[in-house]
């Protein structure tokens, strides 16, 4: 215990940023998954195969874009993306930066899991909307997504648990984080107890995301 409390006061400063640098990731991928992720996973479950508004070639381009993104091996998929945020950042180097492949895998996934809970709404209720003359924006603001609120959320809660694993690798082109604080000064200085706080931290705060996203989705749910 007195080792810990040593090794805190030495890296307390450290473990702070960390966790501050984690914080920025998840809140640049989570704004991009909402921002960008959720008209994407709308779009391929509206253009799907007897879907409101079919169209074969959005609903391939977008579906297509959603299975690469969440096929390809992160760090493979953050090395494939150096040129592209090179180009937009002018470095690789640094937690903007480093996010820039984080929000490619947010939008991926919350698209993903977007198109999922549309798809366990009733066919009816898109069948309701449409003998009222519902055009399809009406029909996603005022019958699908009222519908859909609760189980978006707790995808939304999903995704950052996800998210906030792969952040933890982005340690290796520079982008700090609690993964990269627990190698760096944990693992690599052979500092145990350091080590396995940093791990026990990340777990309380994964832990406070799944409890906070379930109690806002049952909140939300009036069915």
């Amino acid at each position: 215990m007195s080792a810990l409390v040593e090794s805190l006061a030495r890296r307390g400063d450290d473990l702070l940023e960390a966790l501050a640098q984690t914080g920025y990731m998840l809140v640049v991928a989570l704004a991009a998954a909402v921002v960008l992720g959720l008209p994407l996973g709308m779009l391929v479950y509206l253009t799907r195969r007897g879907g409101v508004s079919e169209n074969r070639a959005l609903w391939w381009v977008g579906n297509m874009f959603i299975n690469v993104v969440r096929s390809f091996p992160f760090l493979l998929l953050v090395v494939f993306l150096v040129p592209v945020t090179r180009l937009v950042y002018g470095t690789t180097f640094g937690t903007p930066a480093a996010t820039f492949s984080l929000c490619f895998v947010a939008v991926a996934i919350y698209a993903r899991l977007v198109e999922q809970i549309l798809r366990e709404i009733s066919p009816g209720i898109p069948r309701v909307a449409r003998t009222m003359g519902a055009t399809v924006p009406q029909t996603v603001t005022r019958f699908l997504l009222p519908e859909a609120v609760p189980g978006l959320v707790y995808a939304l809660t999903s995704a950052t648990i996800s998210l906030l694993s792969y952040s933890t690798v982005l340690g290796v082109v520079g982008g700090g984080g609690v993964g990269d604080f627990a190698l760096r000064y944990g693992y690599q200085e052979y500092d145990y107890p350091l080590m396995y706080f940093t791990i026990t931290v990340i777990l309380i705060v994964v832990l406070v995301i799944q409890s906070a996203g379930h109690r806002l989705s049952v909140r939300l749910d009036h069915r």
